[in-house]
């Protein structure tokens, strides 16, 4: 149906350059005039000329302009398809997230991330595959998928990590396959191909739960500080070694209200500025701290772009977290703090 459409429109911007050039050519055979050769008939006979192609070009400039538009929209729609927008609250919890491709034109690139309310409690994957930009998208489409269904099928994160290996080597066996059909590939031709990939989980009652394969660690916004929340080392990427036959899933306490988790790709610590510093990442969250989810990103990328000089030289993408559910604070007093971090003061109006 859409080769059908293209083809139509495609005739239609031809017919009228079409049209134009006949009459050119039927004045220049026909009219008395354009076979005088007097300085009044060449003027005449270059005017017509001059408007004919004046016309054509205006005509195919707004044919291009109208297929480009068209050709972006249906990019938008594919794209948001892969990496689709969140919905605003989740059980709870105030969302945002935000994505900077490194690739001209590109609204996504090699960064994925998601999250998904399940019987489970709220799940949230962010990763980074390797490279960045369109190349990396069938891998992304890969990963997004199976935690799409996963998230909602396992009962544990050790198992969702599990289905997106296998999600991973099908997808780099299927690449191979497509790259070598005639079934020679060198050896080794996936070796460098890896996800670094963070699964989250946020129960009902504020635990947070994580099991992180080679990506940054998440940063915890409370009472002003701000505060890295993992403290196991992470497993490798997935790709580069096979997963350990149990994955220890990290307990990181309780998020809670009014507590903020910020995920992000390494494209955003990594990024520099002209003198080759490190953009300050939680220098920024700590004076964007009490601000909501979606003002919190637009200050970091305000920040980054002013750093990196409008120009990241990697994909960056950033998640937030604040927890919005209403319930007493009772039961958390009790709770021992969190090594290197205050006891959190109930936020006003939570």
């Amino acid at each position: 149906m859409v080769r059908i459409k293209a083809g139509v429109s495609r005739a239609r911007s031809l017919g009228l350059p079409t049209v134009w050039g006949a009459m050119a050519i039927t004045y220049k055979l026909v009219c008395p005039l354009a076979q005088q050769n007097g300085l009044g008939a060449r003027i005449v006979t270059s005017a017509v000329f001059f408007a004919v192609g004046t016309g054509l070009v205006v005509h195919v400039r707004q044919a291009l302009l109208r297929e480009l538009r068209e050709v972006r929209r249906v990019a938008g729609v594919a794209q948001n398809a892969l990496l689709r927008p969140l919905p605003p609250r989740l059980d709870g919890l105030d969302v945002a997230a935000a994505q900077l491709s490194a690739e001209p034109g590109a609204a996504i690139g090699g960064d994925l991330y998601d999250v998904v309310g399940t019987e489970h409690g709220v799940r949230v994957v962010m990763g980074d595959v390797r490279g960045h930009g369109l190349g990396a998208l069938d891998t992304v489409a890969a990963v997004l998928g199976s935690f799409r269904e996963a998230a909602h099928d396992e009962p544990e994160l050790g198992r969702v990590m599990r289905r997106l290996e296998r999600a991973l080597a099908r997808r780099l066996r299927e690449r191979t396959r497509a790259e070598h059909p005639a079934g020679a590939a060198p050896e080794g031709a996936d070796a460098e191909e890896f996800v670094t990939v963070l699964l989250l989980e946020i129960r009902r009652d504020g635990a947070v739960r994580l099991l992180n394969c080679g990506h940054p660690s998440p940063y915890l916004l409370r009472g002003g500080t701000v505060t890295t929340l993992a403290r196991a080392e992470p497993l490798p990427p997935l790709g580069l070694f096979p997963l350990p036959p149990d994955p220890v899933v990290e307990s990181c306490g309780r998020l809670l209200p009014g507590e903020t988790l910020v995920l992000h790709t390494d494209g955003a610590e990594d990024a520099r500025d002209a003198r080759g510093r490190f953009f300050a990442l939680p220098d920024v969250l700590a004076a964007a701290a009490d601000e909501r989810p979606r003002a919190l990103l637009g200050a970091v990328f305000t920040a980054l772009l002013r750093h990196t000089g409008g120009s990241p030289a990697d994909d960056v993408a950033l998640l937030a977290l604040r927890n919005d559910r209403r319930r007493a604070l009772s039961t958390a007093a009790h709770e021992p703090a969190r090594p290197g971090s205050q006891r959190p003061q109930p936020a006003s109006g939570t």
